[in-house]
C-alpha cells in the first residue's frame, strides 16, 4: 500500500510514499529502544542544549517547513509560518523549564526520608493528525523526549512529507540516530506498533472512533495512553459583552485553519438580548476573509484538507438547513466555484440542539450561532455536548465570568478570547474529548513514571 500526498488546493499529486513494511518497523522499534537506553541517563544540560538547536533549525529552515505545511494540508502560509515559530518557542520553553519540571520532591512520611522521582520509561508512539502537522507532533514528541524517553511517530497519511521532515529536524540538531523516528504506515497497521511490547504508551490526537479503538488496544496490554480527541466547544457571549471583541475573536477562533480544529469556537451562544447586533457584527468579520492559495500572504484561509471533508461539512451544512438553520454566505463566495476543496466561509443562525451541526463535530469554516433567555440555559446548552475540550466567555465582568465558567464542563475556559495552546500552561479535555495533559509541567509528567523511594535507617 502506498500513502499519497495531494495537494487539497490543486488536488495534484505531490508524492507516493511505500508503506513501511512490518519488518523494518520492527527494526525501527528496536533501534528506538536502544537510543533510549542510552539517551535515559544523559545529563539533563546536555539535552536542553539540543532543544535549543532544535529551535534554531525550526527558525532557519521556517520558509521550508511553512511550504511544506501549506502545500501538503492546505494552511495557509502565514499560518503556517506561525505554526513553526510556536513549536520553536515549545522547545525553548522546555529547554528552560524542564530541569524545573522534572526536579524531585522530598515528602514527610514515617520513614527517615521518602521522596519522589520523575524517570523516564522508555519508547512512546505518537500518532498525529494532520490539521497541525508540526505542532501536534512537537507539543507531544519534545516533552516526553526531554523526560529521557524515545519517540516513534505515526503521522497521518495526508502529510508524510511532514512527518519525514519532522524526523530530519531532530537528525540535524543533533539528537542520538534513532532516538526519535518517523514509520510512514496506514490507520491499518498502527495497531502493530501499538501492540509491540516495546512501546510503553501511546499519545493519541485525532477523532473519537480512532481514540476508542487505540484505547482498547493500549488497555489490553496496561499501556499508558494520552488522548485529545474531538471537541464542540461553546463560546458564551453574554449580554455586558464587548460585542464587536466578541466578534473578532469568536469568528477567528472558528476560521483559523478553515474550521480544522479541535478547539475551535463551534457553537456560538449569545445572550437574546444583543443576538440581532452581535451576527451583524460576525458578518463583517466573516466578509473580510479572503479565500485563495495558500502559498500567498494575502490568502486568510485555505482549502480544506481533502475532499472527505470537505464533502462532510456540506452535507452537515445542508442537513440543518433543512432542519431549520438560517444560511448566510458572503456574496463574494456565494456564486463563485470553489477551487480544489475550498469550502466558503458559512454562517448558521437559528441552530437548535437538535441539528447536525450541533450534535456532530464541525471540522470546517461553519459558524453556527444560538440564542439564549437566561444563563441558566446558556450554561444548560453550553454542557449539552458529549464533548468537554474547550469554552470561552465573553463579558465585561471578568468575576462573573470565571464564576460562570465554574459551571462549564471542560478542559479549558477562556474569558474574552478564544480557546489556543500554550506551552506555558496546560492542554487537554473531559468527557469524549478524552484524557491525559499536555504541554506544561503536566505535559512532561505524563511521560514519566512518579516513582517513589522510601530510606529507613
Amino acid at each position: 500500500m502506498s500513502l499519497l500526498s495531494i495537494n487539497p488546493f490543486t488536488l495534484d499529486t505531490i508524492r507516493e510514499y511505500p508503506e513501511c513494511p512490518t519488518e523494518e518497523l520492527l527494526r525501527i522499534v528496536a533501534k528506538t529502544i536502544e537510543a533510549q537506553k542510552k539517551w535515559h541517563s544523559s545529563e539533563i544540560k546536555d539535552r536542553t542544549a539540543l532543544l535549543h538547536n532544535l529551535a534554531e533549525h525550526l527558525r532557519q529552515g521556517q520558509q521550508f517547513h511553512s511550504k511544506t505545511i501549506s502545500t501538503e494540508m492546505g494552511k495557509p502560509i502565514v499560518e503556517a509560518r506561525a505554526e513553526i515559530e510556536k513549536c520553536a518557542q515549545l522547545c525553548e520553553h522546555y529547554a528552560e523549564m524542564a530541569p524545573q519540571y522534572l526536579q524531585g520532591r522530598e515528602i514527610e512520611s514515617n520513614y527517615t526520608r521518602s521522596f519522589v522521582r520523575y524517570e523516564a520509561m522508555g519508547v512512546f508512539a505518537s500518532i498525529m493528525p494532520w490539521n497541525f502537522p508540526y505542532w501536534q507532533v512537537f507539543r507531544a514528541v519534545v516533552p516526553a523526549i526531554m523526560a529521557g524517553n524515545g519517540s516513534i511517530l505515526k503521522h497521518a497519511s495526508n502529510v508524510t512529507t511532514c512527518a519525514l521532515s519532522i524526523e530530519s529536524l531532530f537528525q540535524a540538531a543533533g539528537f542520538p540516530i534513532n532516538l526519535m523516528r518517523t514509520v510512514p504506515i496506514s490507520g491499518q497497521n498502527a495497531a502493530l506498533l501499538i501492540a509491540h511490547p516495546g512501546i510503553v504508551g501511546i499519545s493519541f490526537t485525532g477523532s473519537n472512533p480512532v481514540g476508542e479503538k487505540i484505547a482498547g488496544l493500549a488497555g489490553t496490554q496496561i499501556k499508558k495512553t494520552v488522548l485529545e480527541l474531538g471537541g464542540s466547544d461553546p463560546s458564551l457571549v453574554l449580554k455586558d459583552a464587548d460585542l464587536k471583541l466578541a466578534a473578532q475573536k469568536t469568528v477567528q477562533g472558528r476560521m483559523l485553519n478553515a474550521g480544522q480544529s479541535c478547539i475551535a469556537s463551534k457553537r456560538i451562544l449569545v445572550d437574546h438580548s444583543i443576538y440581532k447586533p452581535f451576527v451583524e457584527l460576525v458578518k463583517e468579520e466573516i466578509n473580510a476573509i479572503r479565500l485563495g492559495d495558500p502559498l500567498e500572504d494575502s490568502t486568510t484561509m485555505g482549502p480544506l484538507a481533502n475532499s472527505t471533508i470537505r464533502d462532510e461539512i456540506q452535507h452537515q451544512v445542508h442537513s440543518s438547513i433543512l432542519q431549520g438553520a438560517d444560511c448566510w454566505i458572503p456574496d463574494t463566495y456565494a456564486d463563485t466555484p470553489m477551487q480544489g476543496c475550498q469550502y466558503p466561509p458559512t454562517l448558521l443562525t437559528e441552530v437548535t440542539p437538535e441539528m447536525s451541526v450541533w450534535k456532530e463535530e464541525t471540522f470546517g469554516p461553519v459558524m453556527c450561532i444560538t440564542q439564549f433567555e437566561n444563563e441558566a440555559e446558556a450554561v444548560a446548552l453550553a454542557n449539552q455536548t458529549k464533548w468537554g475540550l474547550g469554552s470561552s466567555i465573553y463579558s465585561t465582568d471578568i468575576e462573573h465570568a470565571l464564576e460562570l465558567g465554574h459551571r462549564l464542563e471542560a478542559g479549558t475556559c477562556s474569558i474574552n478570547d478564544f480557546v489556543k495552546s500554550d506551552p506555558r500552561v496546560p492542554f487537554g479535555g473531559v468527557k469524549k474529548s478524552g484524557y491525559g495533559r499536555e504541554l506544561s509541567v503536566e505535559g512532561i509528567i505524563e511521560f514519566t513514571n512518579i516513582k517513589t523511594y522510601n530510606v529507613q535507617v
